[in-house]
């Protein structure tokens, strides 16, 4: 007899420290209530997120393999080996939904190559959540990641993100490290074209959300404090 298969399912955080029950559905908790072992980016936060949203889980029953920019990408298969045993696993991400701008990718494609069944999970997802709200376009966009971090190569990719907008009617959306938001604030009201829009979105589902679309001209002239906020920055040019 063939044995039974464990699942991968991709579990969804929140975005800040708001009640995970707030933002994410009931079938979340279902999940991880059932659920001893996961691939997590850090150990700790991964830990305390499991607490709050299922305080009577026993922690030291939790099995944890880590998944982040220091592991050898040879101990992947390793982790879905329990998926081989019949044992469900969770994939669960720092913030938002594990595989996008997550290194949780790569082991969702190694679950396709060992037909291992990927089970995704309703949760939030910050740059989805952005252009929602943005009011650009939903029907065509496209997700940068960070833009370079020198000066002048960060200039040369805004004007060559707003020439894809514009050839294509195309929305451009991308991330910057939080402590460097309001300098990426400024260099976008001052490179871009005047009629430029530009979509902030901070902090979304919490208590201090900020989410504003205006020119890059506007901009200018409308300053807001995005330092250390999670943000993302979305242009379009019509």
């Amino acid at each position: 007899m063939k044995n039974h298969i464990g699942k991968l399912y991709l579990i969804p955080t929140t975005l800040g420290d708001n009640d995970p029950l707030e933002v994410l559905p009931i079938t979340v908790k279902h999940t991880i209530d059932n659920i001893n072992t996961f691939i997590v980016e850090n150990d700790k936060t991964a830990r305390r997120f499991i607490k709050k949203i299922s305080p009577e889980k026993s922690q030291p029953s939790l099995n944890m393999f880590h998944l982040n920019k220091f592991t050898d990408k040879a101990e992947l298969p390793s982790f879905l080996t329990p998926c081989l045993h019949g044992i469900d696993v969770g994939l669960l991400s720092e913030a938002g939904c594990p595989g996008v701008a997550d290194p949780g990718a790569d082991i969702v494609k190694l679950a396709h190559e060992k037909n291992i069944k990927v089970v995704p999970l309703v949760g939030p997802s910050s740059i989805l959540m952005a252009l929602m709200s943005s009011g650009m376009n939903g029907q065509s966009f496209a997700f940068n990641g960070y833009l370079p971090i020198d000066k002048d190569e960060r200039k040369i990719e805004i004007k060559h993100l707003e020439r894809l907008s514009f050839e294509h009617n195309q929305s451009q959306i991308f991330i910057e490290t939080p402590y460097r938001n309001n300098k990426m604030l400024e260099d976008l009201s001052t490179v871009l074209e005047n009629n430029t829009s530009v979509c902030v979105a901070c902090d979304i589902t919490l208590s201090s959300e900020f989410i504003k679309t205006q020119s890059a001209n506007q901009w200018k002239k409308n300053k807001v404090d995005l330092h250390k906020r999670p943000t993302i920055f979305i242009i379009h040019k019509s």
